[in-house]
């Protein structure tokens, strides 16, 4: 191997080890901001303004079903990474694609559960609880569509330029991602949807 070789597979190291500090650092950026919004969610939970309030709204049964869905999309995807470190591109792909559709299965769950709230007159606008409420599991669901927007753009560059280094690091980037927005969706569920049943 020649000296400028070398120089540039250390020049793709430091490149790669600055673009994962990066995202680590965004991921923690992340922490805070659903901090922050856990810590609205527990002061103004209790805050119905004589509407209603989490035990009569939520049904603990479709809930259930979104978070199964969700935690077997984050199976599903490292089921993918498998496969991309194994340099299967196909196998990559298809689970990938399992993992994009159950994403959308997702948010058309929670998009269907706000569209009942609101068309019921329980809106944001109706208490502090409802507004934290939506403002939480709405901030989560935003990052579920941003994060199934870059696993489109990933499965389109897999299936065009195949399983490069690049690629691979970038579906590990997305597959940490997608398993930390299932660690948010365990304490929604828990928080918001469990607790007031307990």
């Amino acid at each position: 191997m020649t000296d400028r070789s070398l120089a540039l597979t250390h020049e793709a190291y430091a490149t790669q080890d600055v673009t994962v500090f990066g995202f680590w650092l965004y991921l923690m950026s992340d922490c805070l901001i659903f901090a922050s919004l856990f810590a609205t969610y527990a002061v103004l939970h209790t805050n119905t303004f004589g509407g209603p309030d989490a035990r009569s709204l939520f049904s603990l049964p479709y809930v259930l079903a979104e978070t199964l869905i969700l935690l077997t999309s984050s199976f599903t995807a490292g089921l993918g990474i498998l496969a991309a470190r194994r340099d299967r591109a196909r196998e990559t792909i298809a689970w990938f694609a399992v993992t994009l559709l159950l994403s959308l299965s997702f948010l058309g769950l929670e998009i269907h559960e706000f569209a009942g709230l609101v068309a019921a007159g329980n809106g944001p606008s109706r208490s502090g609880f409802l507004s934290a409420y939506f403002t939480l599991v709405g901030t989560h669901g935003l990052h579920v569509a941003l994060g199934s927007l870059w696993m489109l753009v990933l499965l389109v560059q897999v299936a065009f330029r195949g399983l490069s280094d690049t690629n691979v690091r970038r579906l590990t980037l997305l597959a940490l991602f997608w398993h930390f927005l299932d660690i948010i969706w365990v304490l929604i569920f828990t928080i918001v949807y469990l607790f007031p049943f307990i």
